[in-house]
Parts: structure tokens; C-alpha cells; sequence
């Protein structure tokens, strides 16, 4: 790794100022421009009121002026930062945002000072601009370390200092793009350009910005086509199976079918397409069955045991097309023979069965087994009747 990574506060290749920053080009006063930022949500944080944990740590005992000690922290956090070390250098600025972020809960509380402490003006300014950088360099940490969160409560910090302060700008619209909080990175980038118009990196990350806000609008535009499409496809399904008089229902547990559904073919947007239905082929007396991914109106029984029969199970052969008696269960809980050349519209649109869970049911049961298997289905059903 080099060892010649500048500190974050001292970010030459960034091409942002390294001296005082210039006011905003609002024409207020910092108060009023802070106050006005913390309408958005960006700043909007809870940095009004420091954590317990943080008063906690400023009074851990530390030789030195609370100044002193987090120069201390912060050039322990460059040296680790510089070599890319960034877990370990926001660790030592985070001791120094709470050292000073603790010194500026004390004066909010009105706390005298101990004798390290001061409540000096020019001291007090001094905290606060290097808090303010202890801020923004955690935030750079954070940002390397993909922490967008951390990293934009970081910036707001160090905002609340210094509104102008650029490299939180750019950080912040850095971390909320990588987010895809495209309209507040947006809203500090453009913050950050009205200090500095003349920014580098600034106007890299708002072209960047711009790209994901048009690529953002277009998939948003693709998925409300979509969702048009599919309410009137659905709605055009409904009005198909209605208008053919065929009964449905869902008992809220459909089967897994993985794509298989009912469907208008080959156009689900078109009125004219056929229905599709998936079908399931049980065989009763042998514990057996076959899936038919699509079964159309149009067809009959005859056309799909054209490929399904033989069957590899059937070793004594009584599976063939003429050996075989159908049946479908009815609403009522009984059977309907159906017939092998039947088109599977006409048995549908009875009014006599009706398709669960859009998946239509056929039992297929050898003609010299037959008798015997409906005698005991509807024996069976009886039983169930009753029961209930």
C-alpha cells in the first residue's frame, strides 16, 4: 500500500481549497444559513444532542488540554490514514470528536470548566475547527469503508461547524449517491459548487449524478409501463375467463408452478389469443401424474397423449388413448366424465367444474379399473360430506 496518501484534511488531489473557506453565495450570514440547511434532510440529524457514550469518553482522563489531546488523536488518525488504514484511523478521530465534541455538550449544559478545560473564545474556536476536521476526516474513513450513513451524520457534523465546508459537501454527495439518495446528493453537490463553482471533483460527482438521476427516471418510467401492462393484461384475462363462462377459484395456497400460469397465447395483450391453462394428469390407481406446462382451449386429451403415452412407468401397457376413461371432479364434488376429443373449452365452460388455483385437474384411470375407482371417489366424497 503507499505510504504517501495525503490525510483527508489536506486533500490537495480533490482540488478543493486549503485555506479558510469562502462564504456561501446566499447572502446570509453563517447562523442563517445553517438554519436554512438543516431543512433538508441531509443535516437533519441528531446532532443537537450528543450521546451519553460521548460525554462519557470526555471524561476520561487524558494529560493535556482537550485541544492538545485531539491534535494528538487527529495526527495518529493521518498517519494510519495515510497508509490506508482506514478502520484504524477513523478510530482515532472518533476519540477526538468525542474529547471535543464533549467540551461543546458541556457548554450547552453551562458546566464550569476543570482545570484542563477552557471556555477561553480563541481556545473555543480553535476546538472547533479542529473538530470540525475530526468530522471530516471520519467521514472520508467512512466513506472508504462504504459506511454512507456513518459517513453523511459525519459531514452533517462538521456542516453544523462550518456550512461552507466543501469536502463535506463532496463526501456527503459521494455517500448518498452510492445509496441511490439521488436528489440529495444532488442538492449537496449543488451546495458545494456554490462555495467552490470551481471544483474538480465536485463537478465530476455531479455529472455522475445527473447520469443516475436519468437512468434512475428511465427504469422508473420502464416499471410504470410495466405495471400498466400487467394490470390490463390481467384485467383482459379476467374478462376472457368470464366472458367463456369458465368458474375459478383460489384457495389463497396455489400449487408451485414456477412460471406455468393461466394466460392469453400467443399475445397476452390481445383479446383475440386463446387461453392457456396448466394441467395436471393424475393417474389415481397408480399413485402417478403428468404436468402439462400449457394445455390450450383449442385442444383436446387425444392431442397431448399423442406425445405422453407410453407411459415409462406403465410396464403392462394399459395406458394408451383408447384404453382410458377422464374425469373431472365437479363444483359439487363429483365426477364428469370428459371426452378424449373434447375440446378442453367445452368442459370448462359448463359451468359444471371449475379451475382451483388456475391449475385445471384430470384424472385418467384405465377403462377396466374404472367402475371401481369411481364407486370408491364418491364413496369417499360421501364419507367427507358427512364428516363436515
Amino acid at each position: 500500500m503507499s505510504s504517501e496518501t495525503p490525510p483527508p484534511d489536506a486533500d490537495a488531489a480533490m482540488a478543493f481549497p486549503t485555506g479558510p473557506m469562502p462564504p456561501l453565495n446566499t447572502g446570509m450570514t453563517v447562523d442563517e444559513t445553517w438554519a436554512e440547511m438543516r431543512k433538508h434532510p441531509l443535516f437533519m440529524t441528531e446532532l443537537d444532542m450528543e450521546n451519553e457514550a460521548v460525554e462519557a469518553l470526555q471524561a476520561l482522563a487524558f494529560e493535556g488540554t482537550p485541544l492538545e489531546n485531539g491534535l494528538n488523536f487527529k495526527d495518529q488518525g493521518n498517519e494510519c490514514f495515510r497508509e490506508r488504514r482506514w478502520a484504524d484511523a477513523k478510530e482515532f478521530y472518533a476519540k477526538g470528536v468525542a474529547l471535543l465534541a464533549g467540551q461543546e455538550a458541556r457548554r450547552r449544559k453551562h458546566t464550569a470548566p476543570s482545570p484542563q478545560e477552557t471556555d477561553d473564545p480563541a481556545e473555543v474556536a480553535r476546538e472547533r475547527t479542529l473538530l470540525e476536521q475530526l468530522y471530516g476526516n471520519r467521514a472520508a474513513c467512512n466513506l472508504e469503508l462504504r459506511n454512507y450513513r456513518a459517513c453523511t451524520l459525519d459531514c452533517a457534523g462538521a456542516l453544523r461547524l462550518n456550512p461552507a465546508n466543501v469536502k463535506a459537501l463532496y463526501r456527503s454527495a459521494r455517500a448518498l449517491l452510492a445509496v441511490g439518495r439521488v436528489d440529495e446528493a444532488a442538492d449537496a453537490c449543488r451546495r458545494g459548487l456554490d462555495v467552490d463553482p470551481a471544483s474538480v471533483a465536485l463537478k465530476a460527482t455531479a455529472e455522475e449524478i445527473e447520469k443516475k438521476a436519468r437512468e434512475t427516471k428511465a427504469r422508473m418510467e420502464k416499471e410504470k409501463r410495466e405495471a400498466e401492462q400487467a394490470r390490463h393484461r390481467a384485467a383482459l384475462l379476467r374478462t376472457a375467463i368470464r366472458a367463456r363462462g369458465i368458474r375459478v377459484r383460489s384457495t389463497g395456497k396455489p400449487p408451485d408452478m414456477e412460471d406455468a400460469k393461466v394466460q392469453l397465447v400467443p399475445d397476452p395483450s390481445d383479446p383475440q389469443s386463446t387461453l392457456s391453462f396448466p394441467t395436471l394428469l393424475l393417474y389415481p390407481v397408480d399413485f402417478e401424474s403428468d404436468f402439462v406446462k400449457a394445455f390450450n382451449e383449442t385442444e383436446t386429451l387425444d392431442e397431448h397423449f399423442a406425445y405422453i403415452f407410453p407411459l415409462p412407468w406403465d410396464k403392462a401397457g394399459v395406458y394408451t388413448a383408447a384404453a382410458v376413461e377422464c374425469y373431472m371432479e365437479t363444483v359439487a364434488g363429483g365426477l364428469i366424465k370428459v371426452g378424449r376429443r373434447v375440446p378442453l373449452l367445452k368442459v370448462l365452460g359448463g359451468g359444471s367444474v371449475e379451475v382451483v388455483d388456475e391449475l385445471v385437474k384430470i384424472f385418467v384411470v384405465p377403462k377396466g379399473k374404472a367402475e371401481g375407482w369411481v364407486r370408491d371417489f364418491k364413496a369417499k366424497r360421501a364419507e367427507e360430506m358427512g364428516k363436515k
